[in-house]
């Protein structure tokens, strides 16, 4: 058991700024996120796109590997200006670009990019904030962020339907052009370095013998797990029952709003009344039970697909706030290492859930992927009853491990 004593600084003013370029950065994001693997499907002419995104995440595993060594040389803010430089680079080549093999490759580089964006605005985040507040401002600022988040499905939907994919990435172009010069206004005075050296084994050797972050962490990798099936096939699915663009943007609208709901109370809960540990398993049961019920539904109406999306976002939005409530509690500004690594969990949630559903939809139809993802869900179960669990804000232990 290690002891994590820590004195870590509020800056609120900081932390409104970054949320709101978290929200530009989720209004692009979402504009992108859930058309791209159609793009990748007409660019390729296969229905089994998940081995382009296994690619991409293991290329992002292993930078994430290495991290915090970029950080070290560089600085936290140049990592970031660095990463939304090469994806407002793609995107102009995009633009020019009709569906392609060489679109594929750069739209590739943009997921990576993006990956790098966020893990970057992380641990900048985390210099502004304070243990004992951690599930109120993760819970603020990822409402914030899917404040943006909501509408961009709509819109990216709407203008592909109408216009094609090219304008759909001048959309996020001219979001991405925001995020860059507001970030060079806001961050160009907290570009710390990270000074400890350690090598990948040894950071693996420190995380591993952390007993609660290895059990967080595998709770974060099925959250992962959950994002990659669903962004990869619901978009092809729901096109294969023979729903519109248009219908598919006002479906993943209403899907999305439970992040914008539930994500400021359930951190503000977590730190007040509860500790993490009972909503996690709470919210891994409905996510879960509600993900594997999309295997049973074969119709093309609008309102039940909505309402059952939206079931498996009160669970994912709950999650997405309690890993984060949970893992910050536990580290704090200087764990540069233990933060990459810790977002290393998207890359490995997405490269399992990308393979194994390749591997299903070989052999059953698509729709066995919302069974698969079920499953993988359910299973975080144990590793959630196992947790030690953060006390409220008045009883909070010094400890960690």
């Amino acid at each position: 058991m290690a002891e994590n004593f820590h004195d870590e600084k509020l800056d609120s003013v900081r932390i409104k700024i970054t949320s709101f370029i978290s929200f530009l950065m989720g209004f692009a994001q979402a504009a992108m996120v859930y058309v791209l693997s159609s793009y990748f499907k007409l660019a390729s002419g296969t229905e089994n796109v998940g081995i382009f995104y296994a690619v991409v995440y293991v290329i992002v595993l292993l930078i994430l590997l290495n991290f915090h060594k970029v950080v070290r040389k560089l600085g936290k803010a140049t990592v970031y200006y660095l990463a939304v430089l090469i994806k407002i680079i793609v995107l102009v080549f995009l633009v020019m670009l009709a569906p392609s093999k060489l679109g594929m490759i750069f739209l590739m580089v943009y997921i990576i990019a993006g990956a790098l964006e966020w893990t970057s605005l992380d641990v900048i985040l985390e210099s502004f904030s304070k243990d004992t507040m951690s599930g109120r401002i993760r819970g603020f600022h990822l409402t914030v962020l899917n404040a943006g988040f909501v509408f961009g499905p709509f819109v990216s939907t709407y203008i592909l339907d109408k216009i094609g994919f090219q304008s759909v990435f001048i959309f996020s172009l001219i979001f991405n052009s925001l995020v860059f010069t507001l970030s060079l206004m806001s961050f160009n005075k907290i570009n710390h370095k990270f000074e400890q050296k350690l090598k990948t084994s040894e950071l693996l050797k420190k995380v591993i013998a952390r007993k609660n972050v290895m059990r967080i962490y595998y709770i974060s990798i099925v959250l992962e797990f959950f994002y990659s099936v669903m962004v990869i096939y619901t978009p092809i699915y729901l096109r294969d029952l023979g729903f519109s663009w248009g219908n598919i943007g006002l479906i993943f609208t209403v899907m999305l709003i439970p992040f914008v709901l539930f994500s400021y109370p359930i951190g503000y809960l977590a730190d007040k009344k509860t500790g993490e540990k009972e909503l996690l398993i709470f919210s891994l049961f409905v996510m879960g039970i509600s993900t594997a019920t999309l295997y049973f539904i074969g119709s093309a109406d609008i309102l039940i697909w909505s309402i059952v999306l939206f079931a498996t976002r009160i669970g994912a939005s709950f999650i997405g706030v309690l890993q984060d409530s949970y893992f910050y509690k536990r580290i704090d500004g200087c764990d540069v290492d233990i933060i990459d690594f810790f977002r290393t969990s998207i890359p490995v949630g997405y490269i399992t859930g990308a393979i194994f559903s390749s591997f299903i939809i070989f052999f059953l139809p698509i729709k066995a992927v919302f069974i698969l993802a079920g499953l993988v869900i359910l299973s975080a179960l144990y590793p959630a009853f196992k947790l030690k669990d953060n006390q409220c804000e008045l009883k909070m232990p010094a400890k960690c491990q």
